[in-house]
């Protein structure tokens, strides 16, 4: 056996990444407002800064997903 970790196929990356898009980043969105909300109003640089890092950070573990999925389907037939 290999130690490669099997991967998803193109049309099961297209639909993780269209579900993350349409309900996993919708729901990220509203839990980081919302503990920002809890703490008290930090200077906006710190807050500016909180959120970039978050929105860079929430697509880092599904980076697999949205790798070539912009890109035409490389297990279709080519005729």
């Amino acid at each position: 056996m290999s130690g490669d970790k099997p991967s998803l196929s193109y049309k099961a990356r297209r639909r993780w990444s269209l579900v993350l898009l349409l309900i996993g980043l919708p729901a990220y969105i509203v839990a980081v407002v919302t503990i920002v909300n809890w703490l008290d109003r930090p200077p906006i640089w710190l807050e500016l800064l909180v959120y970039v890092v978050l929105g860079v950070l929430w697509a880092l573990p599904f980076k697999f997903v949205f790798r070539g999925v912009g890109k035409e389907d490389p297990d279709q037939n080519q005729n």
